[in-house]
């Protein structure tokens, strides 16, 4: 659930929301102009699996565009996704080491913990902290 939380947080404050959201309008604009100027094109269904090759350059070969229009169009849209992969790309990074950050923040927390009570502690217990203590020394 913690994880989830940083997750929605990182959406939040980067605004990937707002640039994701944007993308798909911009894509589904893209997919109606072709559509309509582009003859090969005879749905929008057809305009759209056009934006899809594109945005994720794949690049089928099915559907050719012709028209000046068209051809850019369909530079913008790809630079454009190239640009939101790379956004994409850096909110997940980030996400994952926020999360390895709490997860040894929280380690480190139990570690203190447990010295700061450790006249309390009993045999294993001193064993198993001082194994937590050697490992954070090894960086693992």
């Amino acid at each position: 659930m913690k994880k989830l939380r940083v997750f929605k947080g990182i959406l939040r404050d980067s605004g990937v929301t707002k640039i994701l959201v944007i993308f798909l309008i911009f894509v589904v604009a893209c997919a109606f102009i072709i559509w309509l100027r582009e003859p090969e094109i005879r749905t929008f269904a057809d305009g759209l699996w056009y934006c899809y090759a594109v945005v994720t350059t794949v690049g089928f070969g099915d559907i050719e565009v012709h028209t000046h229009l068209a051809r850019i169009l369909s530079v913008i849209l790809s630079v454009y996704a190239v640009i939101v992969i790379a956004i994409l790309t850096g909110v997940v990074v980030n996400y994952f080491l926020k999360i390895s950050k709490l997860k040894n923040e929280n380690s480190i927390e139990a570690v203190v913990d447990k010295l700061e009570h450790l006249p309390d502690l009993s045999k294993e217990e001193l064993e198993e902290l001082s194994e937590k203590i050697k490992k954070f020394r090894k960086g693992n």
